[in-house]
């Protein structure tokens, strides 16, 4: 089976009980992340089903090849992915994998930059939150 998406929800989003063919898939994801948040380290091993353009796909390996602790600006990632630093940041931005392919590690070269297609909020704090789990902040 393979993991098709990972969202953020909005902090009030109330939870709900996975239901479904895919709970053992949900629990296994949900374990994952679990492991994740007491090591920021762990490697999610899961299959996954990207859907997107050649050049999406093309960025999110190469952001699935940062290395853990470390950052990438969106002008570097153009250099090693094609495309221009607005066009990795919207590659970004339609990641359905964020945490797994870790677009966190994707900023700007005199900041943070945005995050899941966000510039402000509780998304950008939420990549705030990453960075400093990671230990890059």
């Amino acid at each position: 089976m393979h993991l098709s998406a990972l969202t953020f929800l909005a902090p009030d989003t109330p939870l709900m009980a996975a239901t479904g063919a895919h709970v053992d898939l949900v629990k296994s994801v949900e374990q994952a992340l679990m492991h994740w948040l007491t090591n920021p380290a762990y490697q999610f091993e899961f299959a996954l089903a990207p859907q997107g353009t050649p050049f999406q796909r093309r960025t999110w390996q190469a952001i699935a090849s940062i290395p853990f602790g470390e950052i990438r600006t969106y002008g570097e990632l153009s250099r090693e992915a094609g495309g221009t630093p607005r066009a990795i940041g919207q590659a970004c931005g339609a990641n359905p994998f964020p945490i797994i392919v870790p677009c966190h590690r994707v900023v700007a070269k005199t900041g943070l930059g945005g995050f899941a297609n966000a510039s402000d909020g509780w998304l950008l704090e939420t990549k705030r939150w990453l960075l400093r789990h990671e230990g890059v902040l």
